[in-house]
């Protein structure tokens, strides 16, 4: 492998958001990945060389509010529309006109509404974790509230400012390594044990979390980086995604019901919850997804997907990637 494949570079770039903090490797066609909650660019570690060897320029991104990327004061300011706006101005900063876009988690919707909106920009769109879904049905806040019964669902507990801060901030490590592991596969909670997606009134989320020991995919190491971002930063530019679903299906009123048809990927674990509860949605692709190349479910995997089996996601991204028109 060349010194040119295996360099590694740090940037920062003009976007609407004020600046977005990137690290990059390899030279080829762009592939901009696009990371989750509560990540960083690090969950796109694996992939980076990777794909810098089988010949793109991969570009990991830290999402508007978070790591290094800036991080607007007003919640508003983290609406989709926006992290879409920002991802096109990263591939013009890089200087190119066009990319691939891969997301993970939030970066999976985020990816899938940047080929939507920007099709003259993402030329093809990878998601992984959470499938695509177009914009339709009743207002996103009214059926979070109306799932969990007696107890609360993780996305409503989102929603009020300075509330989820309150229970994160005064332990990230901590709080970050339960909720890591509460959703990967060797820490998952057994599937009787009641589920960690949702809040007993007056609890907290973590009180579900596992405690004990680290996900086998994330080293003490790994920790360090993640929750040193978020002890400097702090959370609620991370939250501030879920606090605009309600104003997002209102900007996106024209995309009702749209497909993406550009070429698409996507791979989900087959223990993760985004599949079982969006498997209509998965059902859907034929008729959403008509340009769909390949989509996979990874038995016995999580939801952290590219970092519990960084092997298998590298080698269906570089051949998906190959499978693809100049």
């Amino acid at each position: 492998m060349s010194q040119q494949a295996t360099a590694v570079t740090h940037r920062l770039v003009t976007s609407p958001a004020g600046r977005i903090h990137l690290v990059e490797q390899g030279t080829g066609p762009l592939v901009l990945l696009v990371h989750g909650f509560p990540e960083s660019w690090y969950s796109w570690r694996h992939q980076l060389p990777a794909l810098a060897a089988a010949g793109y320029r991969a570009a990991a991104i830290d999402v508007r509010g978070y790591g290094r990327s800036s991080r607007p004061g007003d919640t508003e300011a983290y609406r989709m529309l926006e992290l879409v706006e920002d991802n096109a101005a990263v591939v013009h900063a890089l200087g190119e006109q066009s990319a691939v876009i891969v997301g993970h988690d939030w970066g999976s919707a985020i990816a899938a509404n940047s080929a939507l909106v920007r099709p003259d920009v993402f030329r093809a769109v990878g998601m992984l974790g959470v499938p695509y879904a177009p914009r339709g049905g009743p207002r996103p806040g009214e059926v979070f509230a109306q799932l969990g019964g007696d107890e609360e669902f993780y996305v409503s507990y989102f929603q009020e400012p300075g509330r989820a801060e309150a229970e994160i901030e005064p332990d990230v490590r901590g709080w970050l390594a339960g909720f890591y592991a509460a959703l990967s596969a060797d820490t998952m909670p057994a599937p009787d044990a009641p589920g960690p997606y949702f809040v007993s009134r007056g609890g907290r989320l973590r009180d579900r979390f596992p405690t004990g020991r680290l996900p086998v995919w994330l080293s003490e190491d790994d920790l360090d980086v993640y929750s040193g971002e978020f002890e400097r930063t702090g959370v609620s530019g991370a939250l501030n995604r879920y606090r605009n679903m309600d104003r997002d299906w209102e900007d996106l009123a024209g995309f009702d019901g749209a497909p993406i048809t550009q070429p698409s990927l996507f791979i989900g674990g087959g223990l993760d919850a985004s599949t079982t509860w969006m498997a209509d949605a998965i059902k859907a692709y034929p008729t959403t997804l008509p340009g769909l190349v390949s989509s996979r479910i990874l038995d016995g995997c999580g939801h952290w997907i590219q970092q519990e089996r960084p092997a298998e996601i590298n080698r269906l991204l570089t051949d998906w990637l190959a499978s693809l028109p100049a």
